[in-house]
């Protein structure tokens, strides 16, 4: 493994990791579609998708409905256990504390994220549970795929929320 000229690792992803990325940004797309921050997930058990999520925070009136979550819930409901062992998460952000604290408790084996979070990425980024001595469970960690893609989608969403925002106020403002 090497790294890019910001210090971030590099890693050859195979086209398997591409398809279930891509389909993560597909969700992404559903929770943008809802009014949500648009975070898409999947969890993989061998080369079948077990579960798939969505930001919901918003909708759900529910602060711990972010995709990795949502799709956490939905993949012990379905293996009727919260241990997710010999599992990937793909995920389109950088995970949380509040997310990556769930991902070592159900024992997610691996995690691939997209864009990198510079202001709560708990993988690296900001700080590192992944990677904390307190931990009892290490996962191995990889970011950057179809970073690219997976952050102009935040970005794009971001500015788009912050012109309606801007729009209403001025609408608001000549009543």
């Amino acid at each position: 493994m090497c790294s890019d000229s910001e210090g971030k690792p590099q890693v050859a992803f195979s086209e398997q990791d591409k398809a279930f990325m891509q389909r993560a940004m597909q969700l992404a797309n559903i929770a943008e579609e809802h009014g949500e921050v648009p975070v898409g997930a999947v969890l993989v058990k061998g080369s079948k998708i077990i579960a798939e999520g969505w930001n919901a925070s918003i909708s759900e009136h529910d602060a711990t409905a972010h995709a990795e979550i949502v799709t956490l819930r939905q993949a012990g409901q379905r293996l009727q256990n919260y241990r997710l062992l010999d599992t990937t998460l793909y995920v389109t952000l950088e995970p949380c504390p509040m997310c990556a604290g769930a991902l070592l408790h159900s024992r997610v084996g691996r995690i691939v994220f997209g864009a990198y979070d510079l202001k709560a990425g708990a993988a690296g980024t900001v700080l590192n549970l992944f990677e904390s001595q307190a931990s009892y469970h290490y996962a191995q960690v990889e970011g950057g795929l179809l970073e690219e893609e997976c952050r102009h989608q935040l970005q794009a969403f971001f500015k788009r929320r912050r012109k309606e925002i801007k729009q209403a106020r001025k609408g608001n403002a000549g009543e």
